[in-house]
């Protein structure tokens, strides 16, 4: 469980921009001070027939890799009895975004996103579909398919997920930009809401079917992209320069700004806690809870993240951007040791319930605030760099996660964890530039004056 979709379980992705190439300098220090504006009326995302295709593949395409991300960590501990494994399975998927990830943001801000998109999903539904039909014919699946099939598809994740993040801007207006980050959010948790439970009756029926049920939602995604009319990037305009160079700039872009760099290194340290999902599973099988009962105990806990991302874009009007990442945090560090002493699993579902609805909140702040402010040629670029210090620390933290829980048992674990959190908490309670951050709406006029006036 992680705090950004920037975001893991919740993908706390599950990250904010300010300025953009040719803005004066001073720009980055106009992070100060809110000035209230007259709220303007935001044409509804329900008229938007291309983000809703968008919306709906992807809804469907969650719900599946919810169902199978639910059972990889069960088959491997039927298959091996080992937390540990388990773990190191969870890490290798993040692995290729630390290797993929700042190539394949300048190489996305050059390619067709959505041609992109299409072939990552149907790579996936390929190497999903290997797992049910490898168990069917034989049944069992070599450790070794799942951690080249788990290498595979977050290999292809990390190509979908930039292209997904870049072509947002271009399917729905500047305006629309929070509310359809609560949504993605709110699609998210239900798909977790759903699909824990579903998982773990499919599960519990036939060890192969959360295999293909995912396969089949990777199709159901293709499908709806190749409907979606909108243009996932602009024209691109003269020769490309070396790869190489075209990466600088969307680190340097990213580096220069002080409130964002602080916000990529933040969720990255809040997604060294991927893990925790992992000590929900190991204490809740300790009680003698079923796999249904598991999935249960996480449907409990994707309420919370449902009245997160519902909530989400309202708060992130009425509540200034260090308040709101200030809480959440702080939300997160006090709900973590309270598994040790949680009786049953519906009070672990309960726990994470808590823990959940600070993800989306999260998520629809920091994350519609640096889609607005980047420039559609460097979306892929300065994203990618983002995302390499926000998910970096997944591996780590779920291959520690693992290994902890296999060494010194779920108490001391959980407590080592919790003290990351903590320090994250004060971290951000004390960092200026998020205290003083300025409101979303006035950062963006700033920039299109500067912008204007060049």
């Amino acid at each position: 469980m992680s705090t950004t979709s920037d975001e893991s379980l919740t993908t706390k992705e599950q990250p904010i921009i300010a300025g953009e190439p040719g803005v004066p300098v001073a720009m980055n220090d106009a992070l100060t001070e809110p000035v209230k504006e007259a709220p303007a009326k935001i044409p509804s995302l329900w008229y938007n027939r291309d983000y809703l295709l968008l919306w709906g593949g992807q809804l469907v395409s969650s719900l599946g890799s919810n169902i199978s991300g639910f059972a990889f960590p069960l088959l491997v501990l039927f298959l091996t009895g080992s937390p540990a494994q388990a773990g190191f399975l969870g890490a290798a998927r993040s692995i290729p975004y630390l290797v993929f990830s700042l190539p394949v943001g300048a190489l996305i801000d050059r390619w067709d996103r959505k041609r992109v998109m299409i072939l990552c999903d149907t790579g996936r539904a390929i190497a999903l579909g290997s797992i049910a039909l490898v168990y069917a014919l034989y049944g069992t699946v070599p450790l070794f398919q799942l951690y080249l099939v788990t290498i595979v598809e977050g290999s292809l994740f990390v190509f979908f997920n930039i292209a997904e993040v870049a072509c947002l801007p271009r399917v729905v207006s500047k305006e629309q930009l929070p509310a359809a980050t609560g949504q993605n959010q709110a699609s998210e948790i239900f798909a977790v809401l759903a699909g824990s439970p579903l998982a773990g009756v499919i599960y519990s029926f036939s060890k192969i079917l959360p295999f293909a049920a995912d396969a089949v939602s990777y199709a159901a995604s293709v499908i709806s992209l190749f409907f979606i009319k909108a243009q996932f990037q602009g024209a691109r305009t003269g020769e490309h320069r070396n790869l190489w160079e075209e990466i600088k700039e969307g680190l340097v872009w990213l580096w220069s700004q002080p409130l964002i760099r602080f916000m990529a290194f933040l969720t990255g340290g809040l997604n060294f806690n991927s893990g925790t999902f992992l000590i929900v599973i190991v204490i809740a099988q300790r009680q003698g809870a079923s796999p249904t009962v598991i999935g249960i105990l996480f449907a409990i806990g994707s309420v919370g993240g449902i009245v997160g991302s519902v909530i989400g874009p309202f708060i992130q009007k009425r509540f200034s951007f260090g308040a709101v990442i200030i809480s959440m945090t702080w939300v997160q560090a006090l709900a973590l040791p309270l598994y040790i002493i949680a009786p049953n699993p519906y009070f672990l579902g309960l726990i994470t319930a808590v823990i959940f609805v600070t993800s989306p909140i999260y998520n629809v702040v920091q994350f519609s605030y640096r889609l607005a402010l980047i420039p559609d040629t460097l979306q892929g670029r300065v994203n990618s760099v983002f995302r390499l210090l926000a998910f970096g620390f997944i591996p780590l933290g779920m291959g520690l996660t693992g290994w902890l829980l296999e060494k010194v048992d779920v108490g001391p674990t959980t407590l080592a964890f919790t003290a990351c959190l903590v320090a994250l908490s004060i971290a951000a309670s004390i960092n200026p530039h998020v205290r003083h951050a300025k409101p979303l709406a006035e950062v963006e006029a700033e920039l299109a004056a500067a912008k204007a006036s060049q």
